[in-house]
């Protein structure tokens, strides 16, 4: 493992600038080591992952680079997006400036850093399983995962493609509104959402303190929205969500990666390697019985979001944890934070992270969701948010 911290993957610092006059020229930008940057390898978080150097930037890279945005390198993944907390044992653990000596969360842990540590205005990551929504809350950023299927994935690595999504970080309220107008596709609305739910099953999953530590944030959004009405999202348990998701995306990421893992037999950090292996033994009758609980998911969430609701809740159970715990506390750490993140998997629909709000001084944020389709509300309503605080 390195022993420097850096949001940088080695040799990942180096500037592409954008295109002169564009909507976004001025602003800078990271990719997280997913993304293919032409002239560059994509490694993937892992030394053994050998993919050709790409020759053409990917979609959300040359998309952000059309706008005007300079890209000033790439960063730091959990190995093959297979993590939450953000440490890697081969490229190392990027520092999180907004907590120092904890994790700054995975597998977009670099691109949360980088952003975090100001040295860009804006980063891409990717989110499976809740790989942009973590780090956000742990650093203390704007964060979102997309409508799944909504935005080109062309030139980003997979990992589980039924719930793969691309997402993007920044500091600032309207840097957030300006990155998100471009890679979505569309002006954010000035009509803003106009009911709020809050979902009381994902608080009561969260530690003592996170309700009372959020609840000025949902009080500026009710100024906006309205008053929040309380509901539980996950009528059979966000628990049995979870386990839904872990179920899918393990075995998904299996058959991903199964034939290089084969073919080269590469190394693997021990908690990667696990998961993989069990990812490869989960039976066909769970895989049927989650893929029941997606469809009642997906399901549930068009019920309680129909155009102009929002849901909010708590991004994550806790703040970051401090660095290099022993194995059988992160799997515990894990468990939790996949109960009160699989519902993005599961359902596909969009959420955004407002950060704000601290624990002892250790920033944890708070959600809001949409239904599908719902993404330019969501960024309008974080910047509206952001312009109050």
């Amino acid at each position: 493992m390195r022993s420097d911290e850096t949001p940088f993957v080695p040799g990942g610092q180096f500037a592409i600038e954008g295109r002169h006059g564009g909507p976004l020229h001025g602003l800078s930008f990271v990719a997280k080591d997913l993304f293919d940057v032409a002239g560059h390898p994509t490694g993937g978080g892992n030394p053994d992952w050998q993919a050709p150097v790409p020759q053409r930037h990917a979609w959300a890279v040359e998309t952000l680079l059309d706008a005007g945005a300079t890209l000033v390198g790439k960063t730091v993944t959990d190995e093959i997006s297979l993590g939450i907390l953000g440490e890697n044992a081969f490229d190392g653990t990027p520092p999180n400036p907004a907590a120092p000596g904890r994790v700054p969360g995975g597998s977009s842990s670099g691109s949360a850093s980088a952003v975090a540590s100001g040295l860009c205005d804006a980063a891409l990551g990717t989110d499976t399983g809740g790989s942009v929504r973590v780090p956000s809350s742990f650093c203390g950023l704007y964060g979102i995962r997309p409508t799944w299927g909504r935005l080109d994935l062309r030139g980003m690595m997979s990992q589980a493609p039924s719930s793969d999504t691309t997402g993007w970080f920044a500091r600032d309220p309207g840097v957030f509104a300006r990155v998100s107008e471009v890679l979505l596709g569309e002006t954010l609305p000035d009509e803003l959402p106009d009911r709020l739910l809050l979902a009381s099953d994902a608080f009561d999953l969260a530690d003592p303190g996170v309700e009372a530590a959020l609840q000025p944030m949902v009080e500026r959004l009710a100024t906006l929205v309205g008053p929040a009405a309380t509901v539980t999202m996950a009528p059979p348990g966000l628990a049995a969500w979870a386990r839904a998701q872990r179920t899918l995306q393990p075995w998904e990421a299996w058959l991903t990666f199964r034939d290089w893992i084969e073919r080269d037999n590469p190394r693997f950090a021990f908690s990667v390697a696990r998961n993989l292996v069990q990812g490869s033994a989960i039976p066909e009758g769970e895989r049927q019985w989650a893929g029941l609980v997606r469809r009642e998911a997906r399901a549930r969430m068009v019920r309680l979001l129909p155009p102009g609701t929002v849901l909010c809740l708590p991004t994550t159970p806790f703040p970051a944890p401090a660095r290099g715990l022993p194995v059988s506390v992160q799997d515990d750490l894990r468990l939790r934070i996949s109960a009160l993140a699989s519902h993005g998997g599961l359902s596909g629909v969009p959420q955004v992270n407002l950060p704000g709000a601290t624990i002892d001084g250790l920033p944890i944020g708070l959600s809001i969701l949409a239904g599908h389709g719902g993404d330019a509300g969501l960024a309008a309503l974080a910047r509206a948010v952001g312009a109050i605080e």
